[in-house]
């Protein structure tokens, strides 16, 4: 109890200091992901002594926060917008992640002496792409929504079979021909069961009576935690049992769905800040310095290997267009889950594991520096940004909710053809609207002769049922301007 004090405190201020470094990591173009890394390195040995070095603790705890962080991505990703996307996503989260362990194995058993089985289990721990990184980066980037949504699909499942093959690995089991089935049993199960919890909390939520506003999402993120310990219990993936039920849960005409999607996101937001802080406070410099050149080897591999290889494999049914592919290669973000999954031998008293984590460290901290500082300017080089793009924002508005409504903004960019069209010249389905349109910082309610301009911001009131129709028009008079029916676009 004396500690308790000083123990809430110092996580209060460290908090504090997380929400204030994301707008810091906006303003300076650094991920805020580092950002928490160093805020636990310098509350560790290195800085202020605090000792810790419990990895168990650290992976059971990190595999918590990856269950809110992927609940999160699952409520707030819309069916709509990934569905184009989910056969290469799906290809992409099982074929490149199997194509990724052997080629990184290969590599890093050829190029680091490693025996098979440890090369196989770096492979694995760097197999997964980072669901928190993939969610906050590329969803603001300005990227079509296609490859976005082909990212999401991938990062909220491909962190289930990267799991399996770290513990077959890790636990020295014997890889022979029931292996393959043991894994799409593990699949197909957390699966089955995401969508039960998914349909049936939907189902339940709609008909419940709860006595406060406030517990709806409480018990929407309680449905999405129980479907994965359902999957652990059923000895299936619990991690693609979370993401499936987030899933059918955020697309569903659940009550109050604005509020649960806010708490949702801040609830994303503390476990992504926790995850790092920790993680950094896990990790020891010294060591991490030890680890460079193996680290810098083994992210080169996968960079420039092991990831456009099993980019290349997984988009060949699909007629992926080569600049589609250059940035689904460049764009495979790691974060923290190499790091929690590395955890994994080290807990299991794997001869070899430090020297893995620490050069996990490595990789996962020059990786994002690479590639979140060029995978914008990369996506104009490929001509694959957006001028204009839509995205739904939070409010708390219960007129909205009783209408079906919801809001988008849009911004238009330089260049977009979307400059010198007259309001009325839009021609949005009926059932969306021009509600606010700001220019040079003043807002005002425009009218039909009212003629955009570059750099406008609209907000658009509309209905569910004529969000995606509303959408594909505002990106075809964006792609083609006022006459782009005519000219054939149908901004898809």
């Amino acid at each position: 109890m004396e500690q308790l004090p000083l123990i809430l405190g110092t996580g209060g201020a460290v908090l504090l200091v997380a929400v204030i470094a994301v707008r810091v990591s906006i303003r300076v173009g650094l991920p805020s992901l580092l950002l928490y890394l160093g805020m636990g390195v310098l509350l560790g040995e290195a800085g202020f002594g605090i000792q810790y070095d419990n990895p168990e603790l650290t992976q059971s705890l990190g595999l918590a926060a990856l269950v809110m962080i992927l609940s999160e991505g699952g409520l707030t990703t819309r069916w709509t917008a990934v569905k184009p996307s989910l056969g290469i996503g799906i290809a992409l989260s099982t074929v490149a992640v199997a194509v990724s362990i052997a080629v990184t194995g290969a590599a890093l058993h050829w190029l680091l002496g490693l025996d098979w089985r440890m090369a196989l289990l770096w492979g694995a721990v760097l197999a997964s792409t980072d669901a928190a990184a993939v969610f906050s980066v590329l969803r603001s980037a300005g990227i079509g929504k296609r490859l976005v949504g082909a990212l999401e699909i991938e990062s909220g499942i491909n962190d289930a079979p990267a799991y399996i093959a770290v513990v077959v690995l890790a636990e020295g089991a014997t890889i022979d021909w029931s292996l393959p089935l043991l894994v799409v049993y593990e699949l197909a199960a957390g699966l089955v069961i995401g969508l039960a919890f998914g349909w049936g909390g939907a189902f339940a939520l709609r008909r419940a009576a709860l006595p406060a506003t406030g517990l709806y999402p409480l018990a929407t993120v309680a449905v999405c935690v129980v479907a994965y310990s359902s999957g652990q219990l059923a000895h299936a993936s619990g991690l693609l049992a979370t993401y499936v039920a987030a899933l059918v849960l955020g697309n569903s005409k659940l009550p109050h769905r604005s509020d649960t999607l806010s708490f949702a996101e801040g609830l994303g937001w503390l476990a992504q800040i926790g995850l790092f802080v920790l993680l950094g406070l896990f990790a020891s410099p010294s060591r991490i310095f030890e680890s460079l050149v193996q680290g810098l080897v083994a992210g080169a591999v996968v960079l420039l290997l092991a990831r456009p290889l099993s980019v290349f494999l997984s988009a060949l049914p699909f007629k992926i267009p080569w600049r589609e592919q250059v940035f689904l290669s460049w764009a495979g973000l790691r974060g923290a889950v190499p790091i929690v999954l590395a955890l994994i031998p080290l807990s299991s008293g794997v001869p070899g594991a430090q020297e893995l984590v620490d050069a996990v460290f490595v990789l996962v901290i020059v990786l994002t520096l690479l590639q979140g500082a060029t995978l914008t300017p990369l996506a104009r080089a490929l001509g694959l940004a957006q001028h204009a793009e839509a995205h739904e924002i939070d409010v708390d508005s219960a007129p909205l909710d009783e209408m079906g409504a919801e809001l988008l903004q849009v911004r238009i960019n330089t260049g977009s053809k979307m400059h010198g069209v007259y309001l009325a010249e839009l021609r949005l389905p009926v059932g969306a609207t021009i509600s606010l349109l700001v220019r040079d910082g003043t807002g005002f309610t425009p009218n039909k002769n009212t003629r955009l301009q570059e750099r406008d911001q609209l907000l658009v009131v509309t209905t569910a049922e004529v969000r995606d129709a509303a959408e594909r028009r505002l990106r075809a008079v964006d792609r083609a301007g006022r006459l782009a029916r005519w000219k054939g676009e149908s901004g898809q």
